[in-house]
């Protein structure tokens, strides 16, 4: 937690791993942990993680360590999992088609409610469970149907104007795969932005196999 009590962004990045490795803790069978087992596990320190958690309040007991289903349980509270966001997918290409048929966004606290593209020869064909809408219908449905969250898989050069729109429309959280740093353009406004740059990932992972 940072001096003015803000939780980092480093510990909130964390708490997906903590869900996802209690998730196979449960799998397995395994009613309780303490932080030096779960330290091992995650290639964490124990103090890192007591630290962690103490940032949303006290988990576990002395001697007992963590109750693995009541631990996961409220880190799927805070990461807001007990709610149900409206998203709205923005892009159908290779990329879009691929997160709308793979992506469970039901165990992401998020429900899928629209598709949309401004290709013609694709607009009402099914992707899934839902049909394929024409970018033109976008103002309206999302009057009618107040969706939260924009997954952005549009072109670099279209994000900016459509971002703006759609904040005007009520949106206010984008999950970004268009290569344009929303972040950037929006620091300091009430907008939530995970951007997603899949090639840096992919240099990243170039980057130590060259330096082994």
């Amino acid at each position: 937690m940072s001096r003015d009590g803000k939780i980092s962004d480093s510990v909130i990045r964390r708490l997906p791993r903590y869900y996802r490795f209690l998730g196979e803790l449960l799998e397995e069978k395994t009613s309780k942990i303490s932080s030096g087992e779960l330290s091992k596990r995650m290639k964490l320190t124990a103090s890192q993680i007591r630290q962690d958690l103490n940032c949303f309040g006290g988990f576990g007991q002395q001697g007992y360590g963590y109750n693995v289903a009541e631990l996961r349980e409220e880190i799927g509270k805070i990461l807001g999992l007990d709610k149900c966001r409206r998203a709205i997918l923005i892009g159908a290409g290779n990329l879009g088609t691929a997160l709308a048929l793979h992506i469970d966004f039901h165990r992401s606290g998020c429900e899928l409610v629209g598709i949309f593209d401004s290709n013609k020869n694709i607009c009402g064909e099914d992707l899934g469970s839902l049909r394929i809408t024409d970018i033109a219908e976008l103002e309206q449905f999302c009057r009618e149907h107040s969706p939260e969250i924009a997954v952005l898989c549009t072109p670099k050069s279209a994000a900016k104007e459509l971002c703006d729109k759609l904040i005007d429309l009520g949106v206010k959280s984008f999950w970004n795969f268009s290569h344009y740093d929303l972040n950037l353009e929006y620091e300091g406004r009430d907008i939530v932005v995970e951007n997603v740059h899949l090639g840096d990932s992919l240099l990243t992972l170039t980057y130590h196999t060259n330096n082994r």
